[in-house]
């Protein structure tokens, strides 16, 4: 047979594999908060990032397909649901940012809108496409971002938050654009230094962080208080995030780790140890405050940060980031409404 009409004959044997097995693509299972298909899960949920490369050749879909099924309907499907809430939760979506340039877009995204102020701190309510949502005016720094958290939970009860903004890059491989989805925030302001005598001076380098999740006393007895205090992001909310990122055009969507203080550090050592000891991709002021209040209200969180200037590489503060970074969140937003209608 000539080697176009075996081609040919191969060809035609995977489209039918992949037809038949095509059924299975669309079977759902509901979890808190959204529905989602064997497809959606196999292209952007993170248990399932081992079978991607398969899912995206049509040679292998099919096997991607079966062993993600079989994987869900034992061992996996409990373990994914059990990282969830229990139940589900209703309330709106709050989307915070600690700016201006980081929150004004999103606010006149809103329909139906009502401002509800609260001494410094604003909230945009409204909703969209029909869902509510709440745009949250942090402002800046760890304080006011877990202050404006917690007023923003204990008035509105939302079901998930979103976290978002500017931030300056710890790696010279993301540049001005890239967009950080946080796996993990991560407290850069919580440390212990080493005693030095009078006059010997400081180094940062030599400090140990403090655990602030952990028990009282146990930063002197205890190892486990000595470690950096790290908040998971919501798998969903960053599974939702993925999918919305095949549409961002401005710069590359990455997983990452967002580490925060009320420091603006440009320290290449100082930045390097954050990076290679705790695995920071970037640097804000607010997503980590605003996670660790979350964690104790045990509501949905993740933190999405743009890369508006870094130091590792030379990259220059470009003040329309925020724009990109808002324009992209509030196609999350519309991703996440749209599942919850499913």
């Amino acid at each position: 047979m000539p080697e176009s009409g075996k081609s040919s004959s191969v060809n035609d044997a995977y489209e039918m594999i992949d037809a038949v097995t095509a059924p299975l693509g669309q079977l759902t299972f509901a979890m808190p908060h959204r529905t989602f298909s064997l497809n959606d899960a196999l292209a952007s949920h993170p248990s399932f990032r081992s079978l991607q490369i398969f899912y995206m050749q049509k040679t292998t879909r099919s096997f991607a397909r079966i062993v993600a099924l079989r994987w869900l309907l034992t061992a996996g499907f409990s373990s994914i649901a059990l990282s969830q809430s229990s139940s589900p939760r209703t309330g709106p979506l709050v989307v915070q940012g600690a700016m201006r340039s980081e929150t004004e877009e999103l606010a006149a995204r809103l329909e139906n809108v009502r401002i509800d102020t609260v001494a410094g701190w604003i909230f945009w309510r409204g909703t969209i496409d029909g869902s509510p949502v709440i745009v949250s005016r942090t402002l800046r720094g760890v304080v006011n971002a877990a202050a404006a958290t917690t007023i923003a939970i204990e008035h509105y009860h939302p079901a998930v938050i979103i976290n978002q903004g500017t931030a300056g890059g710890h790696e010279p491989g993301i540049h001005l654009y890239d967009i950080v989805l946080g796996t993990s925030a991560i407290s850069l302001g919580a440390f212990r230094t080493p005693f030095r005598a009078a006059g010997t001076g400081s180094n940062a380098l030599d400090w140990t962080p403090l655990n602030m999740m952990t028990p009282e006393g146990t930063a002197s007895a205890d190892s486990s208080g000595r470690r950096i205090s790290r908040f998971q992001g919501d798998s969903l909310l960053l599974a939702v995030a993925r999918i919305a990122a095949r549409d961002y055009k401005r710069g590359r969507v990455v997983d990452g780790v967002i580490g925060s203080s009320d420091m603006w550090v440009d320290e290449l050592d100082l930045i390097a140890k954050y990076h290679t000891r705790y695995g920071s991709s970037v640097e804000d002021m607010e997503t980590a405050a605003a996670a660790q209040v979350a964690a104790h209200y045990h509501v949905p969180f993740v933190g999405m940060r743009i890369v508006s200037d870094n130091t590792t590489n030379g990259d220059k503060y470009d003040p329309m980031t925020g724009s990109a970074c808002q324009e992209f969140v509030y196609r999350v937003v519309k991703s996440y409404v749209a599942s919850l209608h499913r």
